[in-house]
């Protein structure tokens, strides 16, 4: 992709990449703020206001039925895997940000697996993730997945030919030997186009809250576009399996996406609100005998704010 070459092309890349980080900050809201309403979170010009009223409104309502999911899968002891694929930038990360952002971590729990150590390199391929699975009332969402080995490790050239094909010819049982345990396998590719990875990229660059993101390996991927999406390809074809389909979110609005993929997660399981007595607070006891010490001063943080 070539950069733009005129005034006009620059001034509407630099308003996209504005734009993006505005949006990124709005998802700092989201995880920040906890008890107010959509309204008390929206600003800007009416069309935007009325956009964004409406998206809060949304994923709050969502993340309300993702509070009801939890605690049927908690009650009804079920075991759910979540794989989450896609693009260096495409998104993978913000949704499973908004769908753990209300639930128990004890409960609904995210893998994201660093690079095999040198131990790790000599056993089954898939004997690391395995550890990670569920057990009875659990959520695990893989935040990139064995699937590594058909996408950055193909690419890279950090597996040989054999052990590629061998990955190929090994997932589909593993994976129908997962859903025969009882457990509910969902796989998810966040697809978005050369464009709006590189749009993403720069605003990274130009952001200095997200420069950490950036490693040598995603500025290598960039290059090697064409491969990852042939790589893709050939995973989406070789594993695409009934028992555990693929399916793919288009991520280029990224608060597009996850409402989207929320939404067709819940879906994907029968689930029902579970009745819960009702809570009742305690009264506190107090004792007359109890005298609460003096903190001393130098404890304390400074009120700078």
């Amino acid at each position: 992709m070539t950069l733009p070459s005129t005034l006009s092309d620059q001034e509407e890349l630099m308003q996209r990449i504005a734009r993006d980080l505005v949006d990124s900050y709005d998802e700092e809201l989201e995880l920040e703020i906890e008890d107010r309403s959509p309204d008390e979170l929206v600003s800007g010009q009416p069309a935007d206001k009325a956009a964004r009223r409406a998206y809060f409104t949304e994923l709050f309502r969502l993340q309300g039925e993702l509070v009801k999911l939890q605690d049927w899968v908690q009650h009804s002891r079920q075991k759910v895997v979540i794989l989450f694929e896609g693009r260096d930038a495409a998104g993978k990360g913000g949704v499973i940000k908004r769908i753990t952002q209300r639930l128990n971590p004890r409960v609904a729990r995210v893998a994201a697996l660093p690079a095999p150590n040198d131990r790790e390199r000599t056993q089954w391929y898939f004997q690391r993730y395995v550890a990670h699975l569920p057990a009875a009332g659990e959520i695990v969402l893989f935040d990139r997945s064995w699937y590594n080995r058909a996408g950055v490790e193909r690419v890279m050239g950090f597996c040989t030919d054999e052990e590629y094909e061998e990955f190929f010819r090994t997932v589909p049982d593993f994976e129908r030997m997962l859903v025969r345990s009882g457990i509910k396998l969902i796989k998810y590719w966040f697809s978005i186009t050369d464009e709006e990875q590189h749009m993403r990229f720069l605003g990274r660059i130009h952001d200095p809250l997200k420069q950490w993101k950036l490693s040598p390996m995603d500025l290598e991927s960039r290059r090697r576009w064409e491969e990852y999406t042939k790589a893709k390809e050939t995973m989406l074809e070789r594993t695409h399996i009934e028992e555990a389909p693929w399916w793919v979110v288009q991520a280029v609005d990224k608060k597009k996406a996850r409402l989207n993929c929320i939404t067709h997660l819940l879906g994907q399981m029968p689930y029902q609100e579970v009745p819960h007595a009702p809570i009742d607070l305690p009264a506190r006891e107090r004792n007359a005998d109890y005298l609460r010490l003096p903190v001393p001063a130098s404890m304390y943080v400074p009120e700078v704010y």
